[in-house]
């Protein structure tokens, strides 16, 4: 996957991201879903593939913005994981799954603590080897939490991947609000999320300000409006400083993929940790990058028309089964 090269027929960053989300073929899983109570009260839904064997080793997905386990690269991680007959776990963040969730939190980029809680539970279910993948801000979120516990993150999981993540919040969030992106992804996302920070904030007057809300144009002014006041946070400029993964990623003790197609259109190649040179050192011993030149945000087409998207999820688990 270091070496991966776009195939011919879908060119840039941009195709590369939008074609297998919207037309690579998705195969068909047959998920069964819990409903887990959380510690304040609230809950979550997580959608399950039980593998053949109960000592089989367990591959836990955490998606992205606005994400399911239905989005195309669950898909992808799923049907593999079901040929490889391992276990399979997406849960979903607040709000993802298609129901209302009932407290005034929702999700964040550094949401680790709801991460490590998820982990720890289905670290509780069984002996066998855990592993996890995070796409986008599901694997920011995936890193913050491997670098907050440190030393005891091996406890609950073998290795971990982290797939087109933006890990400097700040530089994502202004690339996504430019030219193309602002007129595609970044309204795609605000059509999505707007809707349910406006009802969240009718259930509980005070929570945040609905003018300002409604008034968002850019992730950053929704961020500013609404995902930074409710989850502690003094603003944008805060949230996205504290839950960034890039600078932390030398406390990192577990073994850490982190892949980012060097042409993500919202993932700026120059935001990405360095490669070679002095700083590699910056990112730790247990950390591994690869930045191939195409993939765009979580593409990584492969083969002849329409494509499929094997070849990422083939590549990220080959690693985590070999380190972890």
């Amino acid at each position: 996957m270091q070496g991966y090269r776009g195939p011919r027929w879908l060119p840039g960053g941009h195709a590369q991201t939008i074609w297998p989300a919207l037309f690579s073929p998705r195969p068909a899983l047959a998920y069964r879903r819990e409903r887990w109570d959380t510690p304040d009260g609230d809950f979550i839904d997580v959608d399950f593939l039980d593998p053949p064997r109960p000592d089989a080793p367990w591959l836990v997905l955490f998606h992205g913005l606005e994400g399911s386990s239905a989005s195309h690269y669950a898909t992808a991680f799923g049907a593999l994981a079901r040929e490889r007959g391992w276990g399979y776990a997406v849960p979903h963040f607040r709000g993802c799954s298609g129901s209302d969730n009932r407290a005034p939190r929702a999700y964040h980029s550094g949401d680790f603590e709801e991460i490590g809680w998820i982990l720890r539970r289905l670290r509780e279910r069984t002996a066998a080897p855990l592993r996890a993948v995070g796409v986008s801000l599901g694997g920011n979120a995936l890193l913050r939490w491997t670098q907050e516990a440190g030393d005891t993150a091996a406890a609950t999981a073998a290795a971990v991947a982290a797939v087109s993540s933006p890990v400097d919040l700040a530089a994502a969030g202004h690339a996504i609000g430019q030219g193309f992106n602002r007129l595609s992804y970044q309204r795609m996302f605000l059509r999505s999320m707007k809707p349910k920070a406006l009802a969240k904030v009718a259930r509980y007057p005070g929570l945040a300000d609905a003018g300002r809300i409604a008034a968002a144009r850019s992730l950053r002014e929704f961020d500013d409006a609404y995902t930074a006041p409710v989850h502690g946070f003094a603003g944008v400029a805060d949230y996205w400083a504290r839950c960034s993964a890039a600078p932390h990623l030398a406390r990192c003790r577990i073994p850490t993929l982190v892949l980012n197609a060097r042409n993500d259109p919202f993932v700026p190649a120059g935001s990405l940790p360095p490669t070679g040179g002095a700083e590699v050192a910056e990112v730790g011993r247990f950390v591994t990058l690869w930045q191939p030149p195409h993939g765009g945000h979580v593409g990584f087409p492969a083969g002849a028309p329409p494509g499929h998207l094997q070849a990422m999820p083939q590549a990220v688990v080959d690693w985590l089964a070999r380190h972890g």
